[in-house]
């Protein structure tokens, strides 16, 4: 078993990279994608704890929903840590700095009906797709093109995942949303 304990790289700082992109562009870029980072786990968890704790009568379609929505994210989260090493960076990787990083805030640790919930996680994919939004346009504007692709790209699963969030709130459902009510 190997005792060395070199640091190889600290993790706030950015060196220089092979992809040819200036070290003042890459620190901003490895900044917003390390709050991108951290924004998806902490997405990525809220969804997690909503399929294991998802009931009633819908249980198994939410079930397996959620489970898509939060391989999404963990495949884009994924892809942008590997983006900000290549940039030179470090990936924001332990829970309590992805937590302390983000711009986005976990519920808690309480259960909520599935509605609410859902009501939870849509609001945070707003929360994110403006972040994102905000990043892609950084990206550009420092000439680093291929950042804001792959964000680009990312952004449409999550726009896609939020907008199903949307139909699953709507009114209609063939579940009575009380059923000791008199007819």
């Amino acid at each position: 078993m190997s005792t060395q304990k070199t640091v190889r790289q600290p993790a706030d700082v950015v060196e220089e990279n092979e992809l040819r992109l200036d070290q003042d562009k890459a620190e901003q870029i490895v900044d917003a994608l390390n709050t991108e980072l951290a924004n998806a786990y902490v997405l990525y968890h809220q969804l997690k704890k909503h399929h294991w704790v998802v009931e009633g009568a819908e249980f198994l379609p939410l079930h397996k929903f959620l489970e898509e929505a939060y391989e999404h994210v963990e495949e884009g989260a994924d892809i942008i840590a590997e983006r900000a090493q290549a940039l030179g960076g470090v990936p924001v990787s332990g829970p309590a700095n992805q937590q302390e990083r983000a711009t986005v805030e976990f519920e808690g640790e309480d259960v909520y009906d599935a509605r609410t919930m859902f009501q939870h996680d849509l609001e945070m994919y707003g929360d994110i797709i403006e972040s994102m939004r905000d990043s892609i346009e950084l990206a550009d504007n420092l000439g680093d093109y291929a950042t804001a692709e792959i964000l680009r790209e990312i952004l449409v699963t999550l726009e896609e995942d939020g907008h199903h969030f949307e139909h699953y709130l709507e009114d209609d459902t063939l579940v009575l949303e009380d059923a000791t009510k008199e007819r």
